[in-house]
């Protein structure tokens, strides 16, 4: 760990300025890295292929469906990261 009064910081304190902010932005970073993570998933995402075949979809209309689904919830949970940084700021 870096001593306070040392030059050298870390890519957190880099990424993070202040430190009163760090645990809160910390969590809403994952969050928000988690929902980014969903964006566009496709054919290598079981649940892809779960779909197509419970719904009987062929690829062309599993991959329609499915990435505006996964858009949607992406762009949603990244929404809801960024309102709840503002309510607990």
């Amino acid at each position: 760990m870096v001593a306070r009064d040392s030059p050298k910081k870390t890519k957190i304190q880099l990424v993070f300025n202040y430190e009163g902010a760090l645990a809160l932005a910390v969590t809403n970073l994952v969050i928000a890295m988690g929902a980014g993570a969903l964006i566009f998933s496709h054919l290598n995402d079981g649940g892809f292929w779960f779909v197509k075949e419970y719904f009987n979809m062929t690829v062309p209309q599993t991959l329609k469906t499915w990435s505006v689904v996964t858009t949607i919830e992406s762009v949603v949970a990244l929404l809801l990261v960024l309102l709840l940084n503002a309510l607990l700021k």
